[in-house]
């Protein structure tokens, strides 16, 4: 997990995340709106140019009140996640959790609150920079094996990032992401996949073993199963993309070929997204 975070810093090193301002008046840097003097307002608070350009009212620069959201992250550590098609290329695991640590480490630079959705509570683990650390390790300690997040009452205004490689049935994850929806909870979903399970390129005799107990499979010959494989593939993340619009949240898939970067840029991207439609 140590070198996991180090991989995490360094990609998050290219990206900084704004604060995330509520579209009210109150302590802020960003400026919001003018509005009229009214009595009991302070005089330090009077913006003399804008009110030199009226012939009779004196104006107030209100700023835009900043809070921080709560971010809830989960990793996906069943079985299945530990797969990797090359000696080239990372375990899922492994480039899912970069890819959670760097998210976190951008919201917690940005002074937001961050928690892991483990099945610990809803306590979020820190506001800083200096909660990454205890963040990686709770990672590094949990024993959860489930290829589904635990459910869990998040607070109003949460949003959840699930960092999974969605090998489960689409009625499962139907429930699961039902119970993880409520007023004003946000959600993303990054299926996290080895190119390996999107272009299935085996030959001859080959048999198949399943990581979490799914038994094995005898194929004498593997081509003949590229077809039929592919269609059940695509149909299954079709249904996952499905099931995230059903809910309104959003759904990526990231290939652990591909650089790390662009889908950190991605889900800042969301972030940014998910704070206009919260002012809208």
């Amino acid at each position: 997990m140590p070198d996991l975070r180090l991989q995490a810093l360094r990609v998050a090193a290219t990206v900084s995340l704004g604060s995330h301002g509520r579209r009210r008046p109150g302590s802020g840097d960003s400026f919001w709106q003018f509005r009229s003097y009214r009595q009991g307002d302070s005089l330090r608070e009077i913006d003399w140019r804008r009110s030199g350009r009226s012939d009779a009212r004196l104006y107030i620069r209100e700023r835009e009140w900043e809070t921080a959201e709560s971010f809830w992250l989960w990793l996906d550590q069943s079985p299945s996640m530990a797969y990797a098609g090359g000696p080239k290329r990372p375990e899922k695991r492994d480039r899912a959790a970069v890819l959670m640590l760097a998210l976190s480490a951008l919201l917690l630079r940005s002074g937001e609150r961050v928690g892991l959705l483990d099945g610990a509570g809803t306590r979020p683990m820190g506001q800083s920079p200096a909660a990454l650390p205890r963040i990686t390790d709770r990672l590094g300690r949990s024993n959860q094996t489930s290829s589904l997040p635990p459910i869990a009452g998040l607070p109003r205004h949460s949003t959840v990032f699930l960092f999974t490689d969605g090998w489960h049935s689409l009625e499962e994850w139907e429930r699961r992401l039902g119970s993880l929806s409520a007023p004003g909870v946000r959600g993303h979903l990054i299926q996290v996949l080895d190119p390996a399970e999107e272009r299935l390129d085996l030959s001859g005799r080959i048999r198949l073993e399943g990581p979490e107990g799914e038994g094995e499979l005898l194929l004498r010959r593997a081509e003949d199963l590229i077809e039929a494989y592919t269609e059940r593939f695509q149909a299954h993340t079709r249904g996952l993309a499905a099931i995230c619009a059903r809910r309104g949240w959003t759904y990526r898939q990231h290939l652990t070929d591909a650089s790390p970067l662009p889908a950190l840029l991605a889900l800042y991207q969301a972030v940014s997204l998910g704070r206009r439609a919260a002012h809208a």
